[in-house]
């Protein structure tokens, strides 16, 4: 499949203002077909070696589009295909797009390019973070996830079998591209588990967001059901989210921490069922349940609220319930979770719709009995 032409004037660009790294956000319709030059405008100059890295169903959509647009603004581009699935999603498959990046002989001043979906951005990110001790990489999101959250911010890594991107490393890429047309060809569970992080930011810090989403219904289940000027405003208000966000805290030093709602329960569900399970925005859209419910326990918001989340979810064809875990596995794995301080789990928990705090006075107790509700 190919993308239709794009003329400048039809891209919206929104900064992500960090001091030392500061990069755009690209977004309209057809963007990809103007990659090449919106690499160029990035002031990586002609002649360059270019590795794309994608997995080969966006291959199959997308790849001659992106290599096209390349050449054609005079990049020596390549491409690589590797497996989908966040069972891939290891240091295995890094160490392949190593093996492409030293036969492509890919200097310091080369660029990797991740098109396709959070696990092909995560790792190409995290290949370019270590190859030569980084190189340049240009995020390409194809899913809605990663347009609205995993392709931003720079975080880049793979999973551990103890628990969800414990290997990896802060990795800003210079540009991120987001083409709407390529979520044409998303399959309808993968659109609907990005749908997950949107929601995310309306409960996070965008009240009104979430007031369009509740408004929306069950149209947040399938692409084809949802007003272009919503998918519009969600892709915008999302990006531009996340990118404030980022500008604030690079690293996660404290306010970022806020983005991971629902993704330190989502992670628990991600490793005791088996990475492929549930896909990651699933997961997360469980996690957030869970962490309204843990909300309630400590009194931080109120049932009506738990309720218009958990209706959200559900309209946007999301999994509410939590699996049947063993109570000391998911304890065990919640210690080893990234954003544990000094043996203490942070949990960023809702206050009311449009806001969040971290905690880390939550005893495991407490987590067990918001999770048997819910299960």
């Amino acid at each position: 499949m190919t993308v239709s032409p794009v003329t400048p004037s039809a891209l919206r660009s929104i900064p992500v203002e960090l001091s030392t790294h500061p990069y755009p956000i690209v977004i309209g319709d057809g963007a990809l077909g103007s990659l090449g030059a919106q690499v160029q405008a990035q002031g990586i100059k002609a002649g360059t070696k270019v590795l794309v890295v994608t997995n080969p169903v966006v291959n199959g959509h997308y790849g001659a589009t992106a290599l096209a647009s390349l050449r054609a603004a005079g990049y020596d581009a390549h491409l690589l295909e590797i497996d989908a699935g966040e069972d891939q999603k290891t240091p295995a498959t890094v160490a392949l797009i190593h093996d492409a990046a030293f036969a492509q002989k890919l200097e310091r001043g080369s660029l990797i390019v991740a098109l396709g979906g959070g696990v092909v951005g995560d790792m190409a990110g995290f290949a370019a973070a270590s190859w030569l001790r980084g190189i340049a990489v240009v995020q390409v999101p194809t899913t809605l996830l990663a347009m609205v959250d995993a392709a931003i911010g720079g975080k880049t890594g793979v999973n551990h079998p103890g628990g969800k991107n414990l290997i990896g490393a802060f990795h800003q890429p210079r540009l991120v591209l987001i083409d709407p047309q390529c979520l044409a060809t998303l399959p309808p569970r993968e659109f609907r588990a990005g749908m997950a992080e949107v929601i995310k930011y309306g409960v996070i810090g965008d009240g009104a967001l979430f007031a369009d989403l509740e408004a929306a219904g069950k149209r947040l289940a399938a692409m084809d059901q949802l007003p272009p000027t919503l998918l519009q405003q969600i892709l915008e208000r999302s990006a531009a989210a996340k990118a404030k966000v980022v500008a604030a805290d690079e690293r996660e030093g404290g306010l970022r921490a806020i983005l991971n709602y629902g993704h330190t329960l989502g992670h628990v569900v991600e490793a005791l069922c088996g990475y492929g399970t549930y896909l990651h925005g699933e997961a997360v859209a469980i996690g957030m349940v869970a962490a309204g419910e843990l909300s309630l326990e400590l009194g931080l918001w109120s049932a009506d609220d738990q309720r218009r989340q958990r209706q959200v979810i559900a309209a946007a064809g999301l999994p509410v319930r939590w699996p049947e875990l063993q109570a000391e596995a998911v304890l065990a794995c919640l210690q080893g979770d990234k954003k544990v301080r000094d043996g203490r789990v942070r949990f960023v928990l809702p206050t009311a719709l449009g806001a969040v705090e971290i905690r880390d006075d939550v005893s495991g107790p407490q987590v067990l009995a918001a999770l048997q509700r819910c299960s």
